[in-house]
């Protein structure tokens, strides 16, 4: 059998199973139970109560946010962020200035470090945190990274 009809066979084995309902209809987004009110926030403070919190963030060296001070491409920024304490089941990024501040979400499952590393976009220079849900507390980080416009880093 030749590569290209088997590649036409096993692309009309997927269609057929998706048309008869043997393929999930949800994306993985949906099915983890993705927290869009979450995306859609503009704020620190909106961000906290979308995640479940009642009461303010409070700055905490237990987080740490790990980002450049010049990015000279806003499209990719590399940011790392982890913590040291254990009761922390959630992380976020935030962008200030972003139309939508949060930027993206982990979960740190029981018995594994809470540390992560992402690339996120930025449109302008702007402060970035670190949101931290441990137990019914949110800690954060934060850090100011300038965007420099055409990548000239001046």
């Amino acid at each position: 059998m030749k590569r290209r009809d088997l590649n036409q066979k096993g692309a009309a084995v997927i269609a057929l199973a998706a048309g008869a309902g043997w393929l999930p209809a949800v994306s993985f987004a949906q099915a983890a139970g993705w927290n869009k009110a979450a995306f859609d926030t503009k704020s620190l403070a909106d961000a906290v109560k979308a995640m479940g919190g009642t009461s303010a963030a409070t700055l905490s060296p237990d987080v740490q946010l790990t980002a450049p001070e010049i990015a000279e491409n806003g499209n990719v920024v590399r940011i790392g962020v982890a913590s040291t304490n254990p009761a922390v089941t959630q992380i976020a990024l935030l962008v200030e200035k972003n139309p939508n501040a949060v930027s993206a979400v982990f979960d740190v499952i029981a018995g594994t470090d809470a540390s992560f590393a992402t690339n996120i976009k930025m449109g302008q220079s702007s402060n970035v945190i670190a949101l931290a849900k441990a137990g019914d507390k949110f800690l954060y980080a934060q850090k100011e990274v300038k965007v420099t416009l055409g990548g000239c880093g001046g």
